[in-house]
């Protein structure tokens, strides 16, 4: 079953190579899936074509995520992931992206696009060009940074609390109540003898 689908999924490579010969991209086979690698202004060229092509019918966008490489040039890695319903196969078209670099937003190509470019914008700071209402969806409107980002702090900027004085919720910097300590615990596994902790226990109870 699997060498069908291997075989399956290397003619449908080879159909969007003989296809989209239009622009420069890059297509890999990873884990039995299609990558198509282009750049920002490729993109909604590539996606209307595999959605608009009826040899390809990538009528479905199922997911926009991102990955972060903060030691990377092209920090972030956007990955559109199209689903073609009629014919069963799947293809990620990915985009590198540098810090502050933007990317056109493809609501007029897939609608369902709107709120996962919103999420990326809320968790990650990456902008869309042309979209029609690009604010936080997650997030606070005046929520500080971009918490999906690795060198975003795990506390954050900003703490809530109610306070009885005011008789309201308040917003101020973090205050930790105990230094971060760093606990060097051995784990339980490791080291393992032939014997267990109480092992003993059992032995006593034998001779008894």
């Amino acid at each position: 079953m699997k060498n069908k689908e291997s075989v399956y999924i290397k003619e449908m490579s080879q159909l969007i190579k003989s296809l989209i010969n239009f622009c420069k991209y890059e297509l890999e086979i990873i884990k039995g899936e299609i990558n198509i690698y282009c750049s920002t202004k490729n993109l909604t060229k590539i996606l209307l074509f595999l959605k608009d092509n009826p040899s390809l019918s990538m009528e479905c966008l199922t997911d926009i995520t991102v990955v972060d490489y903060p030691e990377k040039a092209s920090r972030f890695l956007v990955v559109y992931t199209l689903l073609s319903v009629s014919k069963n196969y799947r293809v990620k078209v990915k985009v590198k992206l540098a810090d502050n670099e933007s990317i056109p937003s493809v609501i007029d190509i897939f609608s369902v696009a709107n709120w996962c470019e919103r999420e990326i914008w809320d968790l990650f700071g990456i902008s869309f060009n042309g979209h029609p209402d690009l604010r936080r969806i997650l997030t606070d409107y005046d929520f500080q940074g971009h918490p999906l980002r690795k060198d975003f702090p795990l506390t954050g900027f900003t703490q809530v609390r109610y306070d009885n004085e005011l008789s309201r919720v308040i917003v101020e910097p973090v205050k930790l109540d105990q230094e971060y300590r760093n606990f060097d615990n051995l784990s339980p596994w490791e080291g393992m003898g032939k014997y267990l902790p109480g092992d003993e226990k059992s032995d006593q109870r034998k001779n008894d």
